[in-house]
């Protein structure tokens, strides 16, 4: 048996498995501040530097760029409209990790 604390063996597990596991990516992120493309559910995708995650993948963002597509609404017997790719930036947001799908790490 050990004679640390079961709380302190918890959190040391989690740092090793945040920094070997899927979620190294999160904190390579962190810690050499890189970007990170992130595919949400709304279809929407975030491109963006991570400043804090948890395990549940909440994170807190900054230098964001949002990217997303919208299809014009047209009148009854008109030609089908072109989507139109849109984006803005965000400074600073959080995204809570359930609309999380995908994080990929910047390639450069």
């Amino acid at each position: 048996m050990s004679s640390r604390p079961m709380e302190e063996d918890g959190a040391r597990n989690e740092e090793e498995e945040f920094n070997t596991g899927p979620l190294s990516i999160l904190m390579m992120s962190v810690k050499n501040h890189t970007q990170v493309l992130i595919n949400c559910r709304n279809n929407r995708k975030l491109f963006g530097t991570v400043r804090a995650f948890d395990r549940h993948c909440n994170m807190v963002l900054e230098n964001v760029k949002e990217m997303w597509t919208e299809v014009p609404r047209t009148g009854k017997g008109k030609k089908k409209a072109q989507a139109v790719n849109k984006d803005r930036f965000i400074s600073k947001m959080f995204i809570r990790g359930d609309s999380v799908i995908i994080v990929l790490r910047n390639p450069k």
